[in-house]
């Protein structure tokens, strides 16, 4: 078991001069790159990707990332400063939407496959259960019981660098997910014990994947 590591305070950060005295000054171009609404190439971005990421925050200040996907275009733009995004059936816990409730400040993180550029919109947030708001994102007959909407603060595309080094979406990168045990035998190792019995694991495990097919949407 590894012990805690013990930071050496003399070399920790403490303050934005001081931040800010170990980089060489901000671009002109990375601060005027900054949109206070979307454009036609932010609007591009967003009806181009199936994947973002949300970040939200607790009422006690613990901060929260959660990913959201579904087919290309599931985020609607209602306009130039509002996206709304579908809220699918999940685990129910209800991070983000109860970390809106009490914070509505809210950053995204949209991703498109094969792009290395990412974009990152930062704004405000409300949920919705207005069925004709809704009814836009109808998947498979079913409606979200409720739709986060965002008013855009700022937008802006992100740079490829920490996906160029990360090698995301190279395929020689793809590692094989059965190197680690199942997501259901992670939380039972986790928590009460997962079952010695191999078939009995198997078991659990096709259950997951039956679930997944029955609540999709």
């Amino acid at each position: 078991m590894a012990h805690e590591t013990q930071l050496k305070p003399e070399f920790l950060v403490k303050d934005e001069e001081a931040l800010r005295s170990l980089f060489p000054q901000t671009h002109s171009l990375a601060i005027q790159k900054c949109q206070t609404r979307l454009d036609k190439h932010a609007m591009d971005f967003v009806a181009r990707s199936p994947f973002l990421c949300i970040g939200t925050q607790s009422p006690d200040g613990l901060a929260d990332v959660s990913p959201r996907g579904d087919p290309c275009g599931f985020v609607k733009i209602l306009d130039d400063k509002t996206l709304l995004i579908p809220d699918r059936p999940g685990n129910n816990r209800l991070d983000s939407q109860t970390n809106l409730l009490a914070n509505p400040a809210v950053g995204l993180l949209f991703m498109i496959p094969g792009f290395d550029d990412t974009m990152r919109v930062n704004g405000t947030a409300q949920i919705t259960r207005d069925p004709e708001l809704l009814a836009l994102m109808e998947m498979k007959g079913r409606m979200p019981v409720i739709a986060i909407i965002v008013t855009v603060a700022e937008v802006f595309i992100h740079c490829a660098k920490a996906f160029r080094r990360s090698k995301l979406w190279d395929p020689t990168q793809l590692q094989d997910r059965n190197e680690m045990p199942s997501l259901p035998q992670i939380i039972l190792d986790q928590t009460s014990g997962a079952p010695e019995d191999p078939e009995a694991m198997k078991k659990i495990d096709a259950d997951l994947e039956d679930e997944y097919r029955k609540t999709m949407y």
